[in-house]
C-alpha cells in the first residue's frame, strides 16, 4: 500500500532518539485514523480528537519503549482504546437513569467491542497482513474506493469527485468492499472482532 510510509530501521531509531521531523510524519499518517477509530465508538468529534492527541503525546513520551516500527501503530491504538473506554465507561455510569434502551445497548456493545480488541504489536502485524491480502483481492474500482475512503481518510464526496463517479457509487463500493472483506475473514476472526476491524482499517 503505497500511501503508507515505510519506516526503515534508521528512521525508527531517529524517532526513538527524538527526531521531531520523523514524529511529524508519523503524526500526519496516523492522526486521522486514530480520530476515526475513536469517533466510531464515542460518537463525539471533540472527544475523539482529544483521544488522538493524547495518543500521540503518550507515544512521544514513551517512544523509547516502542521496540519495533510496527509497535508505533499498535501503541497509538492501545492508548486510543484505553482513553475511549474510559470515556464510554464514564458515560455509562452517568446513564444509569437513561430510559432509551437502544442507546444503552449501543453503548454497552461499543464497550464490549473495545474490551475484546488486543493491539499487541505482533498480532497487529499479522492482522494488517491479513487485511491487506483481503483488500488486494477486491475488484479494482472497489479496492480503489475503499482505500481512498478508509486509508486516505477522504470523504465520500471527495472520492466521488476524484474518481468522477457518483456519491451513491462510492457508498455502494464501500458497502461491497466491507461485505467481501467480512466473507474473506469470517473463518479467521470472531464476529465481534470483525465489527471492530472495519472501524480501524
Amino acid at each position: 500500500m503505497t500511501h503508507q510510509i515505510e519506516y526503515d530501521q534508521q528512521n525508527f531509531q531517529r524517532f526513538k532518539a527524538g527526531d521531531e521531523k520523523v514524529f511529524e510524519l508519523i503524526f500526519r499518517q496516523y492522526y486521522n485514523q486514530i480520530v476515526a477509530f475513536s469517533y466510531s465508538f464515542v460518537d463525539d468529534k471533540y472527544i475523539s480528537e482529544n483521544v488522538s492527541q493524547e495518543s500521540f503525546i503518550n507515544l512521544w513520551i514513551n517512544r523509547r519503549k516502542v521496540e519495533k516500527p510496527a509497535g508505533i501503530k499498535a501503541f497509538l491504538y492501545t492508548i486510543a482504546k484505553s482513553r475511549s473506554l474510559n470515556y464510554l465507561r464514564e458515560k455509562k455510569r452517568h446513564s444509569l437513569h437513561v430510559t432509551n434502551e437502544t442507546d444503552i445497548r449501543e453503548l454497552e456493545m461499543n464497550v464490549k467491542i473495545l474490551e475484546s480488541f488486543n493491539f499487541n504489536e505482533y498480532d497487529f502485524i499479522e492482522l494488517e497482513s491479513m487485511i491487506k491480502e483481503a483488500i488486494e483481492e477486491l475488484p479494482e474500482r472497489c479496492r480503489e474506493v475503499y482505500m481512498k475512503s478508509r486509508f486516505e481518510g477522504k470523504k465520500n464526496a471527495e472520492v466521488a469527485e476524484e474518481l468522477n463517479i457518483s456519491i451513491q457509487a462510492v457508498e455502494a463500493n464501500i458497502t461491497r468492499a466491507i461485505k467481501k472483506l467480512r466473507i474473506h475473514l469470517v473463518d479467521y476472526l470472531p464476529a465481534v472482532v470483525l465489527h471492530a476491524i472495519f472501524k480501524i482499517f
